[in-house]
């Protein structure tokens, strides 16, 4: 668990595995695609907020849901799964939520280079949603399955991020690398990645940047 100041007060992030996180705010358990492959959610808290970037079965994931939601659960999602959730608040990209003092903002997380068989994208513009959380200033960037894409350059300052590190559905280790230099994330996790070198990562980040895993 790493621990970080806002000025709506700390947050403690928990990397579950895979994509699957948990972040503790105010007493409230805030989780992001869980996933129920890597971790046991029977013995995770009740979730207040859950955020589940697309559809695909390792981030919306019913076997870890329902070990975890309440009918107080509140859902953020992207269009494509809130198609298939009525409680669902579906955010196209661009698009916002306020959950008390937090807001969440649904922005791109697509594939250009990396394709299926058939020539479609893992992920196509515009299905899934990556997120920035802004705790009163403080911007935490969840970045969904991604490769480094034009919109990264529009997202603005950010103090936290979670950015994804697996071929063939998101980035290679160099264009992860890139795509961190135009992120410029104070504080630096790697996530949804199959092997990590963190030394031979550190050694390639930018100046500010502080890889926490």
């Amino acid at each position: 668990m790493k621990k970080f100041n806002t000025p709506l007060g700390e947050i403690d992030i928990t990397l579950l595995g895979h994509a699957s996180l948990l972040i503790k705010w105010q007493g409230k358990n805030i989780f992001v695609d869980p996933y129920s492959s890597v971790a046991d959610f029977s013995l995770q808290p009740k979730a207040n907020l859950i955020l589940l970037t697309h559809h695909h079965y390792d981030h919306m994931d019913e076997e870890a849901l329902k070990h975890i939601v309440t009918k107080e659960s509140v859902f953020v999602t992207s269009l494509t799964c809130a198609r298939s959730m009525k409680e669902a608040n579906g955010l196209a990209q661009g698009e916002s939520f306020k959950y008390g003092e937090l807001n969440i903002k649904a922005v791109y997380a697509y594939n250009i280079q990396n394709k299926r068989e058939d020539g479609l994208p893992f992920h196509p513009r515009g299905e899934g949603n990556g997120y920035i959380l802004d705790f009163g200033g403080y911007r935490v960037y969840i970045a969904g399955d991604t490769e480094i894409i034009p919109e990264m350059k529009e997202l603005g300052a950010i103090d936290l991020a979670f950015m994804p590190k697996n071929l063939p559905y998101t980035m290679s280790d160099p264009m992860f690398i890139e795509a961190v230099k135009v992120v410029k994330p104070k504080n630096l996790f790697a996530y949804h990645y199959f092997e990590i070198d963190v030394e031979a990562l550190k050694q390639s980040l930018p100046q500010g940047v502080t890889l926490q895993n």
